[in-house]
């Protein structure tokens, strides 16, 4: 079973910025696809962007980030950062890293592994 840890949570305000990152206890050169989702109080959980292929390379984003924030991964420290500019209230969740050898990036059913989350809460 591969463990992620999230880090890099906590509080912003609106329009500022903040980096997640997720180590994961599996070399990422052998995970085909590590991810992050969000999940606020009383809504199911959002896909956020995956970093897909096994150097990361094919990145997706989810429509309400695209342009706002960047995923990327770095194989030779086994992590995957999640860059989250120009941050909203809107944005406020937990955030989970998760990996898998998906299909479909977008759909959280194809991740079997799933980090413990982190909270991110944006201010108005």
């Amino acid at each position: 079973q591969v463990q992620l840890v999230e880090s890099g949570g906590g509080l912003a305000q609106a329009g500022g910025s903040l980096r997640l990152s997720c180590a994961s206890s599996e070399r990422t050169s052998r995970t085909y696809g590590m991810g992050w989702f969000r999940q606020a109080p009383g809504t199911e959980r959002e896909f956020v962007a995956a970093a897909v292929g096994w150097s990361g390379d094919k990145t997706y984003y989810g429509d309400s980030v695209r342009g706002r924030f960047t995923i990327s991964r770095d194989n030779a420290k086994n992590t995957v950062s999640l860059q989250m500019n120009s941050l909203r209230p809107e944005d406020t969740a937990v955030y989970y890293c998760a990996s898998g050898r998906v299909v479909n990036p977008r759909s959280s059913p194809e991740y079997d592994s799933w980090g413990q989350g982190t909270q991110v809460t944006v201010s108005s």
